[in-house]
């Protein structure tokens, strides 16, 4: 695609009167469609013969044929590649969104069927540990998202030096020991195989005293292509012969995550506070509901340790230093601290604790902080928080004890870190979380959400040079046509379309336009919330 895409302002031009038919008059006003006069009658198909994407049959034949598959997110597969987070997570928000749409219990029992089974590969279930030697109830991941790390023998097979890399799919990582000029020095290989990304470190030696020590000749070369750090595992270091030689597998070191935790969890406490709003239901589901809130409970407790709260009332996650992430030390992305927020929101609803209320009204504070207004009136902001040493980027210390990471040492240059905008797919969490955290009386106010939908009919929404509706990569519109991975997402963006019905119009035309075909859990979700837009949305 060569051609200019079209302004974001014109964005459905392109798209055609046929595939917009229920709008009527321009569709990016904040109340474009003040004459609308309901969602469209539900059909199997679509006047083309493919899917209607509003249509509950469709929703139930990408459920199936989504479990069918057997592919990553099933709700019986471990976490260890993410693919709960950022699979089966998405069919169980679905399932509730699908009993919010239609009322129809089979989705909850549905619900329940997956949720078993997402609780029976918790990581205390499994017997399985995170790097700390704990084994916990919720789920650990690894590769491709934590460090990497290998110990390197002595010829006693002593442990006498771990290499690390922070690269993503460090798993693929390998540490290779050479000899060296002399007997008591080696060079040092680390090579990503997917990359192709090498860090070489010769003539270097175990002895502290050296110039050439290993571990200070590493820290000093750092940024390198592999993100490699190293330390020194002896009790007393002095000199002492290299590491045995040979080519040796980094392992990806297993991490929960608190993005993964909120993920997996907030469609269950979902389930909980639905559960506890209706009578009808608590006759039905009320063990499972006293359950799954304990379960939801005791997942998010696994993070306590990472939340901030300061005296400015705002919160947000920290990795601890230390923890085998790749920016151990540093807050967490805003999406991520959001998506456990959504939990907090949940259990707040289903519980009254005002641990979890107090919680939530931080993050939100902290995410509404974050917001700039464009010329457009649209809420735009940053992957990172703006305050944040990833954002502003920092420098190695001169020592490891005192460096802001340990297995980062430094990141950006100039005082400039990761300075990007917020992204489609990740945004949609936090929109989700703008409007749960409003509907709960927290923060969030009208306008905010008005705001929030001019962010995706302003500056995501557009169409390819051919007509086919699709997104911008960034909330702020930069970043280029997006590819299927960010344009896919779009109707996750649906909470934000009961304030401008156009976010729903151009969401059903990313899925007309390109005949989306069921593949992945997100999906599945995605099919699920045009549903229930199109069923509740008057």
């Amino acid at each position: 695609m060569t051609n200019q895409p079209p302004g974001r302002r014109g964005f459905l031009r392109g798209v055609g009167a046929s595939a917009l038919a229920w709008g009527g008059a321009g569709l990016l006003g904040t109340s474009a469609f003040e004459g609308w006069s309901g969602a469209p009658a539900l059909a199997t198909t679509a006047d083309d013969g493919g899917f209607d994407y509003t249509a509950r049959d469709t929703f139930d034949t990408f459920d199936r044929l989504f479990h069918d598959s057997g592919g990553a997110g099933q709700p019986d597969q471990p976490n260890e590649a993410g693919g709960l987070a950022w699979g089966q997570s998405y069919v169980l928000a679905a399932f509730m969104r699908m009993y919010a749409a239609y009322r129809d219990t089979y989705y909850l029992d549905r619900l329940v069927h997956n949720t078993d089974l997402v609780l029976a590969v918790r990581d205390s279930v499994r017997g399985v540990t995170d790097y700390t030697g704990r084994s916990q109830p919720a789920w650990r991941a690894a590769n491709p998202y934590t460090v990497g790390a290998v110990r390197l023998t002595d010829d006693a097979g002593l442990d006498v030096l771990e290499v690390r890399s922070a690269l993503t799919y460090a798993d693929q990582t390998t540490a290779t020991v050479r000899a060296g000029s002399s007997v008591d020095r080696f060079t040092l290989e680390v090579r990503n195989a997917r990359t192709g990304a090498t860090a070489t470190f010769t003539d270097v030696t175990m002895d502290p005293a050296s110039a050439d020590y290993v571990v200070r000749r590493v820290y000093d070369a750092y940024p390198t292509p592999t993100m490699v750090t190293a330390r020194d595992l002896r009790p007393a270091p002095a000199a002492a012969p290299p590491p045995r030689w040979g080519a040796f597998g980094l392992t990806s070191q297993p991490v929960i995550f608190a993005v993964h935790t909120g993920m997996i969890t907030y469609p269950i406490a979902t389930f909980v506070a639905t559960v506890h709003a209706e009578p009808r239901l608590r006759r039905r589901y009320g063990a499972k509901a006293a359950e799954y809130l304990e379960a939801v409970r005791a997942a998010v407790a696994v993070h306590d340790a990472e939340w901030e709260a300061g005296e400015d009332g705002l919160g947000a996650f920290r990795w601890p230093k230390g923890m085998p992430v790749p920016y151990d030390g540093t807050v967490q992305p805003i999406n991520q601290s959001v998506a456990l927020g959504r939990t907090y929101l949940e259990l707040a609803r289903a519980t009254r604790d005002p641990t979890y209320r107090d919680r939530a009204a931080r993050l939100a504070r902290m995410f509404a902080g974050q917001i700039e207004v464009d010329a457009d009136q649209a809420a735009i902001w940053h992957y990172w928080p703006t305050s944040s040493q990833m954002y502003t980027g920092f420098a190695k210390s001169g020592d490891p004890a005192t460096d802001v990471s340990a297995y980062t040492p430094a990141y950006g240059s100039n005082g400039v870190g990761a300075q990007q905008y917020e992204d489609t797919s990740h945004g949609a969490i936090e929109a989700d979380f703008a409007v749960l955290a409003h509907r709960a009386g927290v923060h969030f106010q009208t306008p905010d959400l008005e705001r929030l939908a001019r962010t995706y009919t302003r500056n995501l929404a557009t169409t390819t040079p051919e007509g086919i509706a699709t997104t911008y990569v960034r909330v702020d519109g930069s970043g280029g046509l997006a590819p299927s991975g960010q344009y896919l997402q779009a109707p996750r963006w649906m909470a934000v379309a009961w304030w401008d019905r156009a976010v729903f119009t151009h969401a059903r035309a990313i899925y007309d336009g390109w005949q989306v075909q069921p593949s992945s859990g997100s999906l599945v979700l995605c099919v699920a919330e045009l549903n229930w837009y199109a069923r509740r949305g008057n």
